[in-house]
């Protein structure tokens, strides 16, 4: 069953998606919403030509921080410096760039305008947050997702250089995890992210470590990198 949603401040429990992780159609973007969404393991994820699609996937893609894999080639990368990081300085430019990528697996971008606005409307409340690779004074890379408690949800990357948003995960997951934001969700699965130790975890699994995070206190925005990350 997908349940249709109303003006209503509510989501049916995530365990009633059905199998392709569809749960409910329509509502809004309000921040309220949002927050809600991800605070009980959902996530907003359409197209232009449909309405608002709810999704709690079953499995969930998850990395912990401190599982973090890094490759000889990336590490090299990093070690050089080739890119700038920073974070949650342009914010409205990664998410328009994650929307204008092309993807060989995606005809077109489920990163409406709406979604654009919705979203900087979280960052201005400190709970949406960009990583950026910058190179030569351009931003080469990124990505965004939102934060509560000790988890982050991440949303899209894009690249314009090789590895920028690869550099820009790592140095983010690395902060989080100084600051404790351990659960990093990764939605569904994606060899990319395999590749950095993100593993399938079942729902109630998720749902469970989820329940935990929240607890931790929210580190509100803008984040920033107060030194290098630890090799």
């Amino acid at each position: 069953m997908i349940f249709r949603l109303d003006h209503r401040l509510l989501f049916p429990r995530p365990e009633l998606a059905d199998p392709n992780g569809l749960l409910a159609v329509g509502g809004d973007l309000r921040p309220e919403r949002l927050v809600l969404a991800y605070a009980m393991g959902i996530f907003p994820w359409y197209s232009e030509d449909t309405p608002i699609l709810w999704h709690s996937p079953d499995p969930r893609m998850v990395l912990r921080a401190g599982d973090l894999v890094v490759g000889r080639s990336l590490a090299k990368t990093l070690r050089r410096g080739a890119y700038e990081v920073r974070l949650d300085t342009a914010f409205r430019a990664v998410m328009e760039s994650c929307a204008r990528v092309p993807r060989h697996d995606q005809d077109g971008t489920w990163i409406m305008p709406e979604m654009i606005d919705a979203y900087e409307e979280l960052h201005r409340r400190g709970l949406a947050h960009s990583a950026e690779a910058w190179l030569g004074g351009e931003l080469a890379g990124g990505l965004y997702g939102v934060s509560l408690g000790g988890a982050f949800f991440g949303e899209s990357m894009f690249a314009k250089e090789p590895d920028a948003s690869k550099v820009a995960f790592v140095t983010l997951v690395r902060a989080m995890a100084g600051w404790g934001i351990d659960l990093v969700d990764c939605q569904v699965r994606t060899a990319h992210l395999a590749r950095f130790g993100a593993v399938d975890w079942p729902r109630p699994r998720f749902l469970a470590a989820l329940e935990k995070a929240l607890e931790k206190p929210t580190r509100y925005g803008p984040w920033r990198l107060a030194a290098a990350p630890p090799e």
